[in-house]
Order: C-alpha cells, then structure tokens, then sequence
C-alpha cells in the first residue's frame, strides 16, 4: 500500500519538547536584568514558534536595534546558561524512533537558532533520527514557507507528501503557505480553536496518537 506521506517535519519547541516553562523563564529574568516591564505570561507563550527578531518585535514594537539587540544577547546568554534541559513530551522519543524505524523521512522546522537546536538535539539523543532540520537564524521565520520549502527540496519530497506537525498557528500557516498538509497537537502553546483555524487535517492530544493518525487516515 502507498503511504500518502514519506516527509513528516516537526515544530520542536512546544510540540516535541516541553520547553514552554524555560522560555519564559528566561524571558523574565531578561527583562528583570534590562529593567524592563515583563510582558504577560500568555503574551511570552503566545510568541512560542516564532524566530526571536519576531517574537521580539511582538513582545517589545517598535524597539528594533538597540533595544532588540541588547534583549537577543540578554536573552541567548540566559538560555545557554541554564543547565537543565527541558524534558521530551511523553512518548516523543519512542515515537519519533517508531517513525524513523518506519521509513519515514523526518525534519524538524523550529523557531530556536542553530545552536539552540543542536544543543537540544545532543541534550535528547534524537538528532540521529532527523534527516534535515531548518532553524529561523537560518530562514526566514514562521509563517513565511522557506524552512518546509528548503527541507522538501533537501529530501526530495513534494508538497503533497509531506506532512507538518506543530503545536501553533504559525506552523499551520507555514504548511498552508508551503502548500503541505498539517497536522496539529492540542498541548502546545496554542489552542485547538486556533490550530483548527487555520485548516490541519486533525488535532490530536498526545504526540504519541500520530502512530495511530497515520494509521487510520494517511497510510
């Protein structure tokens, strides 16, 4: 039986690893060392998936140079230094190996930086199973298509057969923008209403449920 996807790319942050807690926290103790008014929890999360120019530009307007460099290297070096790395989602490890075991071809499509990624990717023990990763200090960010259109045209898939999994509405746009299909989780930073908004084949609740997604509506 043909398989309708060969590429399936994951968001990271939010979808695969549980980072949400350290981002803001480092979010908060950036702004505590610049003197800066910290935004709103929901406001921080809300950037989760998008690259940091514009996460900043979202959290901080207007506050382009001076301001936004001091805050990136603020914000980098906090992140670095905290030893402690965010845990997996339950069963992202097993099922990523699953998939990978299965023939799948699979990307990771993040908002975090080259370094960051790759010290996450070291920190799991998964970077093994990944046939491509693309990061936004290296593409434009979500929503913008060019990390999925770089990591199709990398692996050689298609639109058709590549399927993108995330946990925010930017993921959603990047795969409509790319012309790919998505899929959505329920337990990231955004919300069902907003994932479904922006027309993923499904949501589903566990990122250990799309063994059985792929199953049911894709193999």
């Amino acid at each position: 039986m043909t398989r309708r996807f060969a590429l399936i790319v994951f968001d990271w942050d939010g979808t695969l690893l549980d980072s949400e807690q350290q981002i803001v926290d480092c979010m908060f103790a950036t702004c505590a060392e610049l003197a800066l008014a910290a935004p709103e929890r929901d406001t921080i999360r809300n950037t989760i998936g998008l690259g940091l120019p514009e996460a900043l530009e979202m959290l901080f307007p207007g506050g382009r140079g001076g301001l936004h460099g001091r805050i990136t290297e603020t914000y980098r070096r906090h992140f670095l230094a905290n030893r402690t790395p965010a845990p997996l989602f339950p069963g992202a490890a097993q099922t990523v190996t699953a998939l990978s075991e299965a023939g799948y071809l699979l990307g990771v499509a993040t908002g975090k930086s080259r370094r960051g990624l790759q010290r996450a990717l070291t920190e799991t023990g998964l970077g093994p199973l990944f046939h491509g990763t693309r990061c936004a200090d290296e593409s434009f960010s979500k929503p913008h298509p060019q990390m999925l259109l770089d990591l199709m045209d990398t692996l050689g898939a298609e639109p058709a057969e590549t399927l993108m999994v995330g946990d925010t509405e930017y993921d959603m746009q990047m795969a409509a923008n790319a012309g790919t299909a998505a899929l959505g989780v329920n337990y990231g930073a955004h919300d069902r209403s907003r994932l479904l908004a922006h027309g993923p084949l499904a949501c589903i609740d566990a990122i250990a449920d799309i063994k059985q997604w792929l199953a049911d509506h894709a193999d």
